[in-house]
């Protein structure tokens, strides 16, 4: 059975890696939860785009994960973090380049977050597991902001 996470992303060359080679990339020991067959949210920080006070966070795709997790044969370097697993994603939609639907906007409807004060917490992660219900809920707010990965990657190419 396919569970379905959060793929939280806080730096702007993560993102664009991710959406245009559609892996993900992990530092060791932290893919645990991750499984082929898995739904997976793309999930933009605040501060994914290097200003927090102008940006929200946003879920902006929908993806499922590929192939199984493993040991990337070159680890990956993006600014000061390396990453040494990895998996592939078949992306399936995208919003806009700094678009999508603000989680913040739907956190106390969440069972992911029993505190909707703290939340931000739980934030703190590469990956963030969901239950059923907010999956959901989740999926069904964004899916009307999601368009075709194919009419939208090249903004990630660009900026």
């Amino acid at each position: 059975m396919s569970v379905t996470h959060l793929l939280i992303l806080s730096d702007r060359e993560a993102l664009r890696w991710v959406v245009t080679e559609q892996r993900m990339a992990f530092p060791a020991g932290r893919s645990k939860p991750v499984s082929e067959g898995d739904e997976i949210f793309l999930y933009t920080t605040r501060g994914c785009f290097r200003n927090p006070t102008r940006d929200r966070g946003r879920l902006m795709g929908r993806a499922t994960v590929s192939s199984p997790v493993g040991s990337m044969s070159k680890p990956l370097s993006i600014g000061e973090r390396t990453f040494s697993e990895g998996c592939d994603l078949r992306i399936h939609a995208l919003a806009g380049w700094r678009e999508g639907l603000v989680l913040s906007d739907f956190v106390p409807r969440l069972e992911v977050f029993p505190d909707p004060v703290t939340w931000s917490v739980r934030m703190r992660r590469a990956v963030l597991s969901l239950p059923d219900r907010d999956a959901n809920l989740l999926r069904a707010a964004v899916t009307p902001l999601l368009r075709a990965y194919d009419d939208v990657v090249e903004q990630y190419r660009q900026d």
